[in-house]
């Protein structure tokens, strides 16, 4: 099979975030291709490196430091914690809004970076791991001639085409064991925690991690109808569950907020931070302090009384945690995936899977909105049986 300008290597890359599994997808993607005698190179930190490719020096493009052909041993690292290749938030794509800016030779510099380089080593086809950000570079490349297979990655599970990421198991899993530990101590202590929880647009991780750490509460953007968050409505809403549940003498619990609130604050207290994708930085708003800050003036007016609630972020320990067994298997089948896709000449698509963990292919244009290039993303339906879990488990069962 011949790729772009008739090379037959593969390229991988790993862009965005860390994830639970990330090795085991990156191990099965290489060690089937390297079965199979295909040459692939491994990209480090994500598109850093290949963005800043500069055709009139490609000497300084070195192997074992911007790159490294992979090999079989790197069956060793199926269950390791972390990013072999490492990675980054570079975005070769930054500019590009629209079909045209793919003809506009300056806000299309990084891109071809990228395509010069792959012409330097002889790279042909390309293997992509990460979010919807990554999607979105994948995409470009991919109309831009490249042959391009991606394979999703986010531990917020927010992506179209597939049920369940690799890695989102094992974070839930994370926040479940600290979520636990936090419901101890403040029924030790008479006390609440607000937990803040990752998810840039969805629920997922925030139902899943409360349900399974016997959260009170449980609220994420779904939840929230207005377009602007009423603070004092929603620390009304809190204040009304910790009174019942005192009238049940239960005065302690954990709740848990989803960081996507952000989005939806005032633009006064909105995250300023922006990420390399233009993305804000929902963690730097601290949604959950703001929230906490409220429930607790709201407790002390309609009582008279104090009311200890501890506000805490639980993020970046989710990222690299051991990944448990249906990660690991669903991240290798995901590896083992792009190399089907790969035989078949399925390409600018994305690997999915059924429910029994069927290789799909789910192509570009399934989930990119074809006029401005964005990616689609999947909250928690309201009214879904999953949205109908967290409400019938909430606070009076506790």
């Amino acid at each position: 099979m011949i790729g772009y300008k008739g090379h037959n290597k593969v390229g991988l890359v790993f862009s965005g975030g860390p994830a639970p599994s990330a090795n085991a997808v990156i191990s099965s993607v290489c060690l089937s291709f390297i079965d199979k005698s295909i040459p692939i190179f491994g990209f480090y930190y994500g598109f850093e490196f290949l963005e800043k490719f500069d055709s009139n020096n490609p000497a300084s493009f070195k192997e074992g430091i911007q790159y490294s052909v992979l090999k079989a041993d790197i069956a060793r690292i199926r269950n390791r914690r972390g990013v072999f290749l490492k990675t980054s938030r570079a975005n070769p794509g930054k500019d590009i809004h629209n079909r045209q800016d793919l003809e506009d030779p300056v806000k299309n510099r990084k891109l071809m970076n990228i395509l010069d380089a792959f012409d330097h080593l002889g790279i042909g086809f390309l293997v992509t791991i990460g979010g919807d950000d990554t999607l979105k570079t994948a995409n470009y490349l991919g109309l831009m001639g490249l042959p391009v297979i991606h394979i999703p990655k986010t531990i917020d599970n927010d992506y179209f085409g597939i049920s369940w990421t690799f890695g989102y198991w094992s974070a839930v899993e994370v926040c479940k064991e600290t979520l636990l530990n936090l419901r101890a101590d403040s029924e030790s202590t008479n006390s609440y925690f607000l937990v803040e929880l990752m998810g840039r647009k969805a629920g997922w991780l925030t139902y899943a991690a409360g349900i399974s750490g016997e959260a009170a509460i449980m609220i994420s953007t779904e939840d929230i109808e207005e377009k602007i968050l009423d603070i004092d409505k929603l620390a009304d809403h809190i204040v009304d569950i910790i009174l019942t549940r005192e009238k049940h003498h239960k005065s302690y619990g954990v709740i848990c907020v989803a960081e996507s609130l952000a989005e939806k604050l005032p633009e006064d207290l909105k995250p300023k931070e922006r990420d390399k994708h233009g993305n804000y930085i929902m963690g730097s708003a601290e949604v959950g302090r703001i929230i906490r800050d409220a429930a607790m003036a709201k407790y002390l007016e309609r009582t008279g009384n104090k009311k200890k609630i501890v506000y805490k972020q639980l993020g970046y320990e989710t990222r690299s945690t051991l990944p448990i067994g249906f990660d690991v298997v669903l991240g290798s089948m995901l590896g083992f995936g792009a190399y089907k896709l790969f035989k078949k000449g399925e390409f600018n698509c994305m690997v999915s899977v059924s429910d029994n963990f069927q290789v799909q292919a789910v192509p570009f244009d399934k989930l990119i909105d074809p006029d401005t290039l964005l990616t689609r993303l999947r909250d928690v339906p309201k009214g879904s049986d999953f949205f109908e879990l967290k409400e019938a488990l909430s606070f009076k069962r506790k």
